[in-house]
């Protein structure tokens, strides 16, 4: 029943190690989606009732990570005070005030209070910047309760909850599916894979299953890239994998030393004072901040203990010559003999640097939160770093398409991965095996004079454009913006660049192309077709119906009986297996390049237009004999701080 209740710890997941968050007996990609449905007392079709759903939501919290508390004044202006070099000027300035050295104490009081006020304000305005940046975050999930569908913020979503999935959604929670049509998520926050996962709901997996390859999870923070989806969630806020790994994080700053344990799970009194002497010692350690912080950090706070026990003893050797006299010069001589030692202006130096070099990245719109992150970043020599969104933009771009026929139309390097007016096109009348880069033809000034009298790469834009679920439009404000699977929107920003785009032939009153069937990608076939009617130019002529279709090269020319081969020429011939082997020679040439590749191919359609309003024709039929047009080659640019 929908308003059952479940056994389910807070945040909707017992302590599991599996980290997927899923209040059962086992992790959830492990179990059939209907005991998951049964396990968590909801309902397929109608959800939770609103009432289970509002007592749920009391008892686990909302779905979100916790951030701990906000901006702690107090906090910040302790972490200004509490390092070793800052205590060794406090107790000289207590000293000197003491003996009445109002000067010398003045200075130094000084010194400290120029520190703390920089440091303070810096760190106050950066965790305040934070705090309104996450508030400005409200995301949203479409959820199906008491039989009803609609939208609730995403922190509101409980364990049990029924969710729908679309297009361009960012999943609200770990879900696990129950229905799943061309369904993919983009996981590169997870798994650093910037190509999308496909994702189906009756497969289950072991137990000991890694989270990339739970292919019935659709995990929190994912974006869905293709498809739509249906399914039950089973983890919400810290008991998601994302939460998992924020949890991780979190524990490595645990300030308690574990307690030794033998084989068998036992321990020793022995062991128990060892973990209490350690951690007493670390406590003394992060007091005097010798173990704790940036390499830079640890390094003065060294240097602070150090020069402090040399100050004591040359005040004790002043103090010894003069027979340990109360005189107030004697003091005061000893007291300044010891601060001679003390760089009391170091601190001071050091925080002004690192506010500079603030300065310096809030120019670049960076935000720092704490000045000791600079002196973190240079105190780095060696940075190991994940490739995917880290090193490249995480956006895949179209680098090269070639057509037998013509040759190769390579795309120059641009910033805006969805911006087809920037970035130089040039063409070379060679194929990939031929293609020599001092070669490379000129750029060409006239976009529009490539595809003039140019019947072959028309063939190759169609297919670029209408066998493509993408949408890649100019928002109000003037900036390029797309929507789709990251591959499909570097091929459609390709063919709009030819000024080519698929809303251009298939949206408006002047519309030339209107859809008739679509056979989405799958990747038992690893193809996706679609069949386009193209009306004819004149009132008497009929309807000219294609089938236009993309794809893994093996699979597309596996499908392909006729090849547009002969240098300029736009007229079908028969493929043989010297075709075939040319193309594969030229996808691995293309592949060389860090490209992925991908064939186009098309042909037109002989079925009568009737048969395609009534039953949907039979895949195997539509994709067979087709016409192969070309290789278009892919990537993931870097970045272009990267250089740097």
């Amino acid at each position: 029943m929908a308003d059952e209740k479940p056994n389910i710890s807070p945040h909707g997941a017992p302590d599991n190690p599996h980290g997927a968050g899923a209040p059962l007996s086992q992790p959830a990609h492990s179990l059939t989606y209907e005991a998951v449905i049964k396990a968590l007392g909801t309902a397929l079709d109608e959800g939770l009732n609103p009432e289970e759903a509002s007592r749920r939501l009391q008892e686990y919290g909302p779905n979100k990570l916790e951030e701990g508390e906000g901006v702690s004044v107090v906090k910040i202006l302790v972490r200004q005070v509490a390092n070793a070099m800052m205590l060794v000027l406090i107790l000289a300035m207590a000293v000197s005030f003491g003996i009445q050295s109002w000067i010398e104490g003045g200075v130094i009081c000084a010194v400290i209070v120029l520190n703390i006020v920089v440091g303070f304000f810096q760190e106050y305005a950066a965790e305040k910047t934070m705090e309104s940046l996450h508030s400005l975050s409200s995301p949203t999930g479409t959820v199906s309760r008491g039989g009803q569908t609609f939208s609730v913020p995403s922190h509101d979503i409980v364990p049990g909850d029924m969710v729908e999935l679309r297009t361009g959604d960012t999943v609200p929670a770990d879900i696990r599916l129950v229905e799943a049509v061309n369904f993919e998520t983009d996981e590169a926050l997870l798994t650093g894979e910037s190509l999308p996962v496909q994702k189906e709901c009756d497969s289950t997996f072991k137990e000991d299953t890694g989270p990339g390859d739970r292919l019935n999870i659709a995990y929190s923070s994912s974006t869905v890239t293709r498809g739509r989806a249906r399914g039950v969630v089973v983890g919400t806020g810290m008991s998601t994998e994302i939460g998992s790994i924020a949890l991780a994080l979190r524990a490595s700053d645990n300030k308690r030393r574990p307690v030794r344990r033998g084989p068998e799970g036992e321990t020793k009194k022995r062991w128990y004072l060892e973990a209490w002497t350690l951690t007493g010692t670390d406590a003394v350690g992060r007091f005097l901040g010798v173990n704790i912080g940036t390499p830079l950090q640890r390094k003065l706070s060294k240097l602070a203990c150090l020069l402090f026990g040399i100050a004591v003893l040359f005040a004790i050797v002043c103090m010894a010559a003069n027979y340990f006299s109360s005189n107030n010069e004697v003091i005061m001589y000893a007291v300044a003999t010891g601060i001679s030692m003390i760089p009391a202006c170091l601190v001071v130096v050091l925080t002004i640097t690192m506010a500079v070099g603030t300065k310096r990245m809030v120019e670049r719109n960076v935000i720092v939160r704490k000045l000791d992150s600079l002196e973190a970043l240079g105190a780095v020599t060696d940075i190991c770093s994940d490739k995917t969104g880290t090193l490249t933009q995480g956006k895949m771009v179209v680098k090269k398409a070639w057509i037998p026929s013509r040759g190769i139309y390579s795309v120059g390097t641009s910033n805006e991965p969805f911006n087809p007016t920037v970035g130089d096109i040039t063409f070379t009348p060679v194929a990939p095996l031929e293609f020599d880069e001092e070669k490379e033809g000129a750029a060409a000034p006239n976009i529009e004079d490539l595809v003039s009298e140019n019947r072959q790469l028309e063939d190759f834009l169609d297919v670029a454009s209408m066998a493509n679920l993408s949408h890649v439009f100019k928002s109000e404000e003037g900036e390029w913006s797309a929507r789709g699977e990251p591959t499909e929107i570097a091929i459609q920003v390709f063919a709009s660049r030819f000024n080519w785009n698929r809303d251009r032939w298939t949206k408006g009153e002047g519309a030339v192309w209107h859809q008739k069937a679509e056979f989405p990608f799958d990747s038992t076939v690893k193809k996706m077709s679609v069949i386009f009617s193209k009306r004819g130019a004149c009132e008497d002529k009929e309807d000219h119906t294609m089938v236009f279709t993309k794809g893994a090269v093996e699979r597309v020319v596996e499908s392909c009986t006729s090849v547009i081969w002969d240098q300029g020429s736009s007229t079908p011939v028969p493929m043989t297996e010297d075709h075939r082997e040319k193309i594969y020679q030229n996808m691995e040439e293309l592949a060389k390049l860090g490209l992925r590749v991908l064939a186009l191919a098309h042909r037109p359609c002989t079925d009568k237009l009737q048969s395609l309003e009534g039953a949907d024709p039979e895949r195997d039929d539509v994709e067979k004999d087709l016409c192969f047009l070309g290789l278009i080659g892919l990537y993931d640019p870097p970045r272009p701080e990267t250089a740097d």
